[in-house]
């Protein structure tokens, strides 16, 4: 029986590409790199840290990826903290408030830091429908290891089978099922040449997968 569902939260939850993407390239501009649109796809799902530990190694910086972190995340304060327009993405909070509603258990699952997750939440006060958050950030290994999902169906308080995760990322699908997690994926306009083959379920529509439409499904997947 399901019991937990877990999210992602870039791509899942807010659309915070366009976030990423400017802090990104603003530290790529002031570490004097220029990061194909193949290598920076690539990153999609995987920690920051984990991200500028690859670009150190394969640019040969002297810098510290704790630096470039730093700097990255410098960008990203900014924009979000001028960017008044930033919302969710479109029917999500449907979504969660549905799962919440009929029982569920939600836990967070993100790559992202801590203080990004924070400021997200309280921004958009999502901190009542979730049990638990988990930041890659803070984890040894990052996506596509599994390492944060199964700490993420710990937190939730109940076993694998009866957790799912909702995932846009190739990274992050693959994360979710090499910890045995029944996962969807959730193929969106935002969603740029990421890989669905190995998810359980793709979806375009979060009305496709309502606690009434999709729990008898899954029940009988997981049971």
């Amino acid at each position: 029986m399901l019991k937990a569902v877990i999210f992602d939260m870039d791509g899942v939850i807010i659309d915070s590409e366009p976030m990423h993407n400017k802090a990104y390239h603003d530290m790529f501009d002031e570490v004097g790199i220029e990061v194909s649109k193949a290598l920076y796809e690539s990153f999609t799902g995987q920690s920051t840290l984990n991200i500028c530990k690859r670009l150190c190694d394969h640019f040969s910086l002297n810098e510290a990826p704790e630096a470039l972190v730093a700097i990255k995340r410098k960008h990203y304060k900014q924009f979000f903290d001028k960017n008044s327009d930033l919302g969710l993405i479109d029917g999500v909070l449907e979504l969660i408030e549905d799962y919440h509603e009929n029982g569920l258990t939600l836990v967070l699952g993100s790559s992202a830091a801590m203080t990004s997750i924070n400021m997200i939440f309280e921004r958009f006060n999502l901190n009542q429908y979730f049990k638990a958050k988990l930041s890659g950030a803070d984890l040894k290994q990052s996506k596509p290891h599994p390492e944060i999902f199964e700490k993420a169906a710990n937190a939730s308080g109940f076993e694998r089978h009866e957790c799912i995760v909702i995932e846009d990322s190739t990274n992050g699908i693959q994360a979710a099922k090499s910890a045995g997690i029944y996962c969807i994926g959730y193929d969106s306009f935002h969603s740029k040449n990421q890989d669905y083959s190995k998810a359980d379920k793709v979806v375009t529509d979060f009305k496709d997968i309502y606690f009434d439409k999709i729990s008898a499904e899954l029940n009988k997947t997981l049971a």
